[in-house]
């Protein structure tokens, strides 16, 4: 609620005692503004009408946010900005299409043209400050969408990122990729380009090998979607992925079904599985996932359920830690159980088709079928909420590969996911995974089985890169392992897994592990003890890989350094003992090109190790580069990764480090009047990007339909003003947008708006290329004006009434703070070019 002036709490006390007696009946036409005001003496009612006042916005009888408004005699509204919104009940691209209606001013009572959003009237209580807006939706149950609509218009745009990867050293040919992947937008038709170029660096293969993996078109529907055109089928689509065996699919020209969630809200819901914690006093509580906090709460004493309505979505593990005053009390790990891709248990499928022609299109690997029809379907079924069962088929070059599995949550701190699967001319094979969380740790069981014949088989990477198996085996092969973790207090740890292979390596091995978080010469770090004995391998001659680790991790040093240093025995290369140590320095950069760099020395039983690494980033390019020296023979090797995207949209381009993950994007030139300027730009949708002078790019959300707001970096404010503040996107996924915002040097202007005779204007529009103001009862105003137009408009209604242009070198300025005295309104300042403002002395 926003805070009240003595006499705005004076006039309310009086109003309400007036108002009670003629209250209008429920039901009846709401009363004019002046009507609502009679009996108010004469000098409070200059304080109601055309000068700024807070009030309370409700939209279909739900409060939806606070706001500052003006108020004419004639029965008009005009919104001067929201200052509070409550985005659960209103989101933020609905607020500014009413905050865009109402700014223009709107007449109150009914509206009968221009309605936006079905709006039927518009009404003022001066008795409770309480703005209303009714819609055709006021008396309907209210459902909240399950999926985004698709831009009215479509949208356009090209994204290509561009990824290069080099690995090579002495005695090694080289190695590396570039990888190109374009997506673009169409109307409502999303498009996509996958082109890899590869040379695998062996002795014996010196090929460049090249091939198009991807060039298709795709439509989104709510629930499904259609793709058409030269594709890799995958499993997109499904719940759970049903694993198969033996090749993936090659490339095929054909046509694709599937059901998809890319337009489906995800609505604030909460855990299938509560989380409770108990307090023995008034506390607060943090939740971690993969060491990052992700939410916060404040919980009173006694036993009670976290909100976790505010958590992302998906089936995850969390770290729950309640401190109680400033002190961690106690930590456990909790199960989140929030499908992303399984929001209405009403829809109980899941489901992937494919149908085409085996293709290949640029491609010179040889093995690669081409000419065959193939297809295959894969479904995933909702038997029981905590049970999803899938089965798949599919015919890759002439043989069929089938699998089954299953994903059943047992309870909320245990789960089982199986497989099993086979391909004809290749070979059958059983996957089993269970997870069991307990109060202070989770145990994790995993046991695959096999019997197989790879000697004509090839890996494909995400990306569609195909790379042949190094390992041949014709036979059965298993592996098991049992993994616990297990907290011993809130800074230690335990960890063990146990395994057991028959296959490539043979034997069984065992892995202890013991993590303590300390404090040393007064800076935070990390113990470490490991003992391991594993299976031996060609690294260790096929003798048994005994050996010892002690580690510890130091934040030494200035801001971002940190040391690592560790000491420990293990198998040398011919089976003898390696007695090793090393000593790692690592440092962030800020401000600078290079983001990271480490330096790290080895020594061990056959000499001295070196390596080093750094990541970078510029505006245009990012990646990162290591260079190593061997222990075992002094020879050199390194490798280099880059990556760039370039996009194109609004007849503009730009080439950036950004990466397009999010589906679509935006150029934004910035153009300033202050140097060195940086600025933020936060997508409401959850992202936040550094901007500066020039050319930027930025994510945005694919289909939703959202806004980017505008504002400075950091603490310390320059005196400006940023233009636009804010702005609206609705794009298809690889739909690019183009905005321009501008940096103005602003002052702060106190002044007093006042008629020919001296009188002062109350309720007037004072208005600058930097902000707007509007005068106060005795004509007083202060508001943000452009230091390199110093020009002021006044309006009321929709008539200009003069302008001014003030004269900086008269005026007195002191920390951006411009006092100026009377501004005298006559029509004649239309006209002039000169000054008409009576500087304060």
């Amino acid at each position: 609620m926003l805070p009240m002036t003595p006499i705005a709490a004076a006039l309310a006390l009086i109003f309400s005692a007036s108002a009670l007696a003629a209250a209008t009946a429920v039901g009846t036409t709401p009363r004019s503004l002046l009507a609502q005001a009679k009996g108010l003496p004469s000098d409070f009612e200059e304080h109601f009408f055309d000068v700024p006042l807070a009030v309370q916005v409700q939209l279909n009888q739900q409060l939806i946010g606070e706001a500052m408004i003006v108020l004419s005699r004639d029965d008009r509204l005009t919104l001067l900005e929201f200052t509070d919104h409550d985005t659960r009940a209103l989101p933020i691209s609905e607020r500014e299409s009413w905050a865009d209606y109402l700014k223009q001013g709107v007449p109150l009572g009914s509206c009968h043209s221009q309605c936006p959003e079905q709006l039927l009237a518009v009404h003022y209580n001066l008795q409770n400050s309480l703005l209303s807006l009714l819609t055709e939706h006021a008396e309907r149950e209210q459902q909240a969408p399950q999926y985004y609509t698709l831009p009215e218009q479509g949208s356009r745009g090209l994204m290509v990122r561009n990824q290069l990867n080099l690995s090579g050293g002495q005695d090694e040919a080289l190695a590396g990729r570039f990888g190109l992947e374009a997506s673009s937008s169409l109307g409502n038709w999303s498009q996509s380009l996958n082109l890899q170029l590869s040379r695998m660096g062996g002795p014996d293969d010196t090929a460049l090998y090249h091939a198009i993996y991807d060039a298709y078109t795709q439509r989104e529907w709510a629930g499904n979607f259609w793709r058409l055109g030269y594709f890799t089928p995958n499993a997109e689509g499904l719940s759970r992925q049903v694993r198969t065996f033996g090749a993936n699919p090659d490339t095929v020209l054909g046509v694709m079904y599937a059901s998809s969630d890319s337009l489906a809200i995800n609505q604030s819901r909460p855990s299938v599985y509560p989380v409770y914690v108990t307090a023995n006093r008034q506390a607060t509580v943090e939740i971690y996932r993969n060491g990052l906090l992700i939410n916060t709460q404040m919980v009173n004493a006694g036993l009670q359920s976290l909100d976790t309505r505010p958590l992302p979505g998906g089936i995850y593990d969390v770290e729950v830690r309640l401190i109680e005053d400033g002190q961690i009390s106690s930590t456990s790990p909790e199960l989140i159980y929030k499908p992303n891709n399984w929001r209405n248990h009403d829809e109980r499928w899941r489901y992937n088709v494919f149908a085409g022609r085996e293709s290949t299109l640029w491609s010179n690997w040889d093995e690669q079928a081409s000419g065959d029809m193939t297809g295959g379907a894969s479904i995933n079924y909702l038997l029981h909420p905590r049970v999803v069962v899938g089965v798949s088929g599919r015919q890759v070059k002439g043989d069929m590969q089938y699998g089954t599995s299953i994903d059943w949550t047992l309870a909320h701190n245990a789960s089982v996911y199986a497989n099993v699967y086979e391909t004809e001319n290749y070979g059958t094979g059983i996957d089993l995974n269970g997870l069991y969380n307990y109060g202070h740790g989770s145990l994790v069981f995993n046991h695959t089985r096999s019997w197989l014949d790879t000697r004509n088989t090839y890996d494909t990477l995400p990306d569609g890169t195909r790379v042949r198996q190094r390992s041949l085996f014709i036979g059965q092969t298993r592996n098991s392992s049992l993994s616990i973790t297990h907290r011993l207090n809130p800074v230690s740890s335990l960890s063990a897994r146990l395994s057991h292979s028959d296959g490539y390596t043979q034997g069984y091995g065992i892995d202890l592990g013991w993590t303590r978080r300390t404090n040393l010469f007064g800076s935070d770090g990390n113990w470490r003890l490991s003992l391991f004995d594993r299976p031996g391998s060609l690294s260790s001659a096929y003798t048994r890989n005994r050996g010892i680790d002690v580690t510890i991790s130091l934040a030494l040093g200035g801001p971002g350094e940190s040391w690592s240093a560790s000491l420990g025995s293990r198998t040398d290369r011919d089976g003898g003992r390696d007695n090793n140590a090393s000593l790692t320095y690592s440092r962030d950069l800020e401000g600078h090109v290079l983001q990271n760099v480490s330096a790290s020395a080895t020594t061990d039983t056959y000499g001295v190790g070196l390596s080093a690494r750094s990541t970078f980033a510029t505006q245009h390019i990012n990646g990162d580069s290591f260079v190593q020296r061997s222990s075992f023979n002094g020879n050199l090797s390194g490798g280099l990764n880059l990556d760039s995207t370039l996009a194109v949209g609004g007849n503009n381009l730009v080439l950036t480090s950004q990466h397009q993950g999010r589906g679509a994007g935006m150029i934004i030139d910035v153009e300033s009047d202050v140097n060195d300027i940086v600025l933020r730009a936060d997508d409401l949708s959850g992202s936040s990007t550094m901007l500066h002078a020039g050319r930027n790019f930025i994510p945005v959300t694919a289909y939703k339909n959202s806004v980017v707001s505008f504002d400075f970096e950091g603490n310390h404010v320059p005196a400006a003003a940023i233009q636009p503040a804010r702005s609206r996107y609705h794009l298809n996924k690889g739909g690019v947008d183009y905005r321009k915002i501008n940096v103005v040097q602003t002052v702060t202007v106190l002044a007093r708006l006042v008629d020919p005779q001296g009188n002062p204007l109350k309720g007037h529009h004072i208005i600058n290329h930097a902000s707007r103001g509007i005068s106060e009862v005795d004509g007083f105003f202060s508001m943000e004006m452009n230091a390199n137009a110093p020009t002021l408009q006044v309006r009321k209604g929709e008539a200009l009434l003069c302008q001014f242009r003030i004269d900086m070198g008269k005026a007195r300025l002191q920390n951006h703070v411009l006092e100026i005295g009377d501004l005298r309104c006559h029509p004649d300042t239309l006209a002039e070019s000169g000054n008409d403002a009576e500087v304060a002395g």
